[in-house]
C-alpha cells in the first residue's frame, strides 16, 4: 500500500493583492494648475507694465526685434526702425521716466521757483552812522556798561564799530580766544542793529602789544585771528547771513586804537566795519 503524502510537508502560499485608490483631493494635479495659473498672471502683468513703461516707438522697435522677417541692427530694440535704431539702454534713448545706460539721476524734474525773499537794501555811509548812533544811544539808557565798550568811527571804507575791552570787563580769557558772557551779550546786540540793512562787514581782531613768555609759537597774530574768527562764528549763530562777510583777519598789536600805550585793554578789541565803499555796485 503506498503512503500517502502528509499535509504538513506542503508549503503554504499567501498571495496580497495591493489596492491603489486614487483620490483627486490627495494628488498634485492641482498645484500644478494654480503655478501655470500664477506664471501666466505674471507674465500679464509684466506685459501691462511693459506697455504702460514704453513710448509707441520703443513698442514698435521691440515688435521689430522679435520679428524674425526683418533684418535686425545689432543694438536694436527701442529705436524707430530695426535696422538703424537704438537700444532702450543707450545713453540719449529712455523709457518713459525711466534712465539710461549710465545715468544716475532720472529725468530731470524741474524744479519749482522759489520766491525771491526780500531783504534789506545796502544803506549809505550816513543811514549806517544814524543806524550805529541809534543802537549806542539805546544801549546806554539800559545798560552804562555795555554801551562803554562800544566805539564808532568813520574810515574810507565805512563805518567802523569798534567792540573794546577795560581792565574790569574782558571781552575774551586772557592769552585766549574763548569769549566771556559779556561779549555775547554785545554780539547779539550788534546783530540785531546789522540786520536793518543788507550792507557787507569785516571783521578784524586787535590785540595788546604784550608778548607770549618763552617765544612760543603761538603769538598775537594768531590770537588776533582767532579772536576775529570767534566773533565770525557768534554772529553767524545770532543770525548773521554769511554770505555778507567779505573779510575775517587779525592785526595783532599793529593798529592799537591807544598808540601812546600799546599795552592799554582797549586795544585789545574787535573791529566790525561796515561796508559802504561798494554801494550800488554789484559784487565782484
Amino acid at each position: 500500500m503506498a503512503e500517502q503524502p502528509s499535509h504538513s510537508s506542503q508549503p503554504i502560499i499567501i498571495k496580497r493583492k495591493k489596492v491603489v485608490k486614487g483620490d483627486g483631493h490627495h494628488g498634485g494635479a492641482w498645484k500644478v494648475a494654480y503655478a501655470d495659473f500664477v506664471t501666466a498672471m505674471m507674465a500679464f502683468f509684466l506685459l501691462m507694465w511693459l506697455l504702460n513703461a514704453t513710448t509707441e516707438e520703443q513698442r514698435k522697435g521691440i515688435a521689430d526685434y522679435f520679428n524674425p522677417t526683418i533684418p535686425v541692427s545689432r543694438i536694436s530694440g527701442g529705436g524707430s526702425d530695426g535696422l538703424n535704431g537704438s537700444s532702450m539702454f543707450t545713453e540719449q534713448t529712455y523709457a518713459r521716466m525711466g534712465t539710461g545706460a549710465t545715468r544716475n539721476n532720472t529725468v530731470e524734474y524741474p524744479k519749482p521757483k522759489r520766491e525771491k525773499e526780500k531783504t534789506p537794501q545796502q544803506a549809505s555811509q550816513s543811514e549806517v552812522s544814524e543806524n550805529l548812533k541809534s543802537m549806542q544811544s539805546e544801549l546806554s539808557e539800559k545798560s552804562t556798561q555795555l554801551s562803554e565798550h562800544l566805539l564808532v568811527k568813520m574810515s574810507p571804507e565805512g563805518i567802523v564799530l569798534e567792540i573794546v575791552e577795560s581792565d574790569s570787563a574782558p571781552l575774551f580769557e586772557i592769552g585766549q580766544s574763548a569769549p566771556t558772557g559779556l561779549l555775547e551779550e554785545l554780539l547779539v546786540v550788534v546783530n540785531n542793529s546789522l540786520g536793518s540793512f543788507q550792507n557787507d562787514i569785516k571783521i578784524v581782531g586787535h590785540t595788546d602789544s604784550r608778548p607770549y613768555r618763552g617765544g612760543a609759537r603761538y603769538d598775537n597774530w594768531n590770537l588776533s585771528a582767532d579772536r576775529a574768527n570767534t566773533a565770525r562764528q557768534m554772529l553767524i549763530e545770532a543770525g548773521l547771513d554769511p554770505d555778507r562777510l567779505r573779510e575775517v583777519s587779525g592785526r595783532a598789536d599793529t593798529d592799537p586804537l591807544l598808540p601812546e600805550d600799546p599795552s592799554a585793554a582797549p586795544n585789545r578789541r574787535i573791529s566790525i566795519t561796515i561796508l559802504t565803499d561798494s554801494v550800488g555796485s554789484p559784487k565782484s
